[in-house]
């Protein structure tokens, strides 16, 4: 390989040059204005089946736009999910190819190593969306509970006004017996799963995976660069190496996670037995 051919800049993929999520944001933006209208006029009809008892046209309309509207909301599902999916491969693509830049039109930057870079990256980024799952999950669940108990406990002293007003209302007395009883529940469940350290433990990881990911992407640290090797050999081998540095450091990441929770539950069992 010549001077020339090394320091010959790579043609720009399609990838990064065409936009070919415009189309499918353009049919998804069309579907979804077609599903409002649907449920609009669905709405509508169903006003005006009060208003016009009997009438059966009005009710076969109705019934129609019913159909037709649960049938787009099903069908912009499938369409979203498609469009996540063909992005996030776009996506993977598009990192895997910045080494292309990099490497300068070297043959290993489009040719032997991006379907094991593609690899090393859909792999992280699956951790990242589980992580992101558990955070939502166990953040929701948190200020759900913290919530309910609040409201809960601030209601009960009202019902117990409420009861010694309207004594003729049985109902009422199991009230102030029920909310506190719920209250209760929830706040054991709170201080028996650390929702809330399980929240904080899973945005630090998906904030270190995603960082990275960037640094692997660009080769910024040592352990990821071969763009600034001479050697052809050296550079392939450099790059090889910088794929298996990646895969260590994201199962580092991820069982620095896993670990304590495994270590807590060896130590719950000894203490039980």
């Amino acid at each position: 390989m010549t001077n020339s051919e090394v320091t010959k800049p790579t043609e720009v993929p399609s990838t990064f040059t065409e936009s070919s999520g415009v189309l499918s944001e353009s049919l998804l933006s069309f579907m979804k204005i077609v599903e409002y209208l649907c449920l609009a006029a669905f709405i509508g009809t169903w006003i005006l089946s009060f208003v016009f008892q009997g009438n059966q046209l009005v009710l076969i309309w109705t019934a129609i736009l019913l159909s037709g509207s649960i049938f787009f909301i099903l069908l912009n599902r499938k369409l979203l999910a498609d469009y996540k999916r063909d992005n996030y491969e776009a996506k993977m693509s598009r990192k895997a190819e910045i080494y292309a830049y990099l490497l300068m039109g070297t043959s290993i930057a489009t040719d032997s190593l991006k379907p094991a870079r593609e690899t090393a990256l859909q792999y992280c980024q699956e951790l990242i969306e589980d992580y992101k799952k558990t955070r939502t999950n166990a953040r929701n669940i948190y200020y759900s509970s913290q919530i309910s108990t609040i409201v809960l406990s601030g209601i009960t002293p009202i019902l117990v006004l409420v009861d010694k007003l309207e004594a003729g209302s049985s109902w009422l007395k199991w009230l102030p017996v029920i909310f506190p009883a719920v209250a209760a529940i929830v706040t054991s469940i709170v201080t028996s799963f650390p929702f809330q350290e399980t929240w904080i433990a899973a945005n630090a990881t998906v904030e270190l995976l995603e960082a990275e990911i960037e640094k692997f992407v660009l080769g910024v640290t040592p352990s990821y660069r071969c763009y600034d090797i001479a050697e052809e050999t050296q550079r392939q081998q450099q790059a090889k190496i910088a794929i298996e540095n990646f895969i260590i450091q994201v199962n580092n990441i991820h069982l620095k996670q896993v670990t304590p929770d495994q270590k807590k539950a060896e130590e719950t069992k000894m203490d039980q037995t």
